[in-house]
C-alpha cells in the first residue's frame, strides 16, 4: 500500500483539531497565557530596538505571525516559541514570566463593608470598607465615607499615596493644602496624600462620597 506523498507522516501540532466542547476556564487560561506571550515578546523586542520585520525574519516568521502573537491572536507552537526566545536573546521561560502571578479580586455586596475606625469617626464620620488590594508593589484602598452630623472640629489626614474623592450626596467643602474645593454629586478630586486634607464645610448633609487611596510601592504599616 502506497501512502499519498501530499500526507504528512506526522500530524502537525499546530493544525486545528476537530471542534470539541470549551470548557471556559480553559479559554480564559489560554487566552491569559496568549496575552502574556505576547506582551513579553512585544517588550523584549522594542528594548531591543528591533522593529516587527527586523525581529520576524530573525526568528524566520513572517510579519502577520509576529503581529498575531504579539496581539494574542495566534497561540505558538513550542517551536515558535523556542525560535522566538532564540531571536530576542532570552531564555523561553522569559516569555512566560507573569502567568503564574495571582490575580486579586475582592468583592463586597451593598451595605456589607467592613466599618472601620479614622480619626473622623469622634465627629460622626462613618467609614466603610469596600476592599484593599495588596501586593508585592502596590496596596488600593476604597472607603465609602458618610458625613449625618454638624462638627465644628474636622480632622485633617496625611498619609503616603494619592487619593480620589468621588461625590455621592450632598455638598461639602473639601480643603487640601491652601486650596479648598465645593463638591457636589458627580465632581472629583484627586489629591496627594501627603498633603493635610479634610472637610472645612458640610453644606448639605448627609453627604456620601468614595475614597480610592493608591499607595504605591509604600505599604503601610
Amino acid at each position: 500500500m502506497t501512502s499519498d506523498p501530499d500526507t504528512p507522516a506526522f500530524p502537525d501540532p499546530d493544525a486545528d483539531l476537530p471542534d470539541r466542547e470549551v470548557d471556559p476556564g480553559e479559554a480564559a487560561r489560554k487566552l491569559e497565557l496568549e496575552v502574556v506571550i505576547g506582551r513579553q515578546v512585544r517588550e523584549y523586542r522594542t528594548a531591543a530596538g528591533l522593529s516587527v520585520a527586523e525581529t520576524a525574519a530573525r526568528v524566520g516568521i513572517s510579519k502577520a505571525m509576529l503581529s498575531k502573537i504579539e496581539n494574542a491572536q495566534t497561540s505558538c507552537s513550542l517551536t515558535t516559541l523556542g525560535r522566538l526566545a532564540t531571536g530576542l536573546g532570552v531564555p523561553v521561560t522569559a516569555l512566560f514570566r507573569g502567568v503564574d502571578a495571582d490575580r486579586e479580586a475582592v468583592f463586597v455586596p451593598a451595605g456589607q463593608g467592613a466599618r472601620i475606625v479614622r480619626r473622623g469617626s469622634r465627629v460622626g464620620h462613618l467609614y466603610e470598607l469596600l476592599g484593599a488590594l495588596r501586593g508585592p508593589h502596590k496596596r488600593m484602598e476604597a472607603v465609602l465615607v458618610t458625613l449625618t452630623e454638624q462638627s465644628e472640629v474636622f480632622p485633617l489626614f496625611q498619609h503616603p499615596g494619592t487619593e480620589l474623592l468621588y461625590m455621592l450626596e450632598g455638598e461639602m467643602i473639601y480643603g487640601h493644602g491652601e486650596a479648598s474645593y465645593t463638591m457636589r454629586p458627580g465632581d472629583a478630586l484627586q489629591l496627594d496624600g501627603e498633603g493635610a486634607h479634610g472637610p472645612q464645610e458640610l453644606v448639605e448633609l448627609p453627604i456620601r462620597f468614595l475614597s480610592v487611596t493608591s499607595f504605591g510601592d509604600h505599604v503601610p504599616g
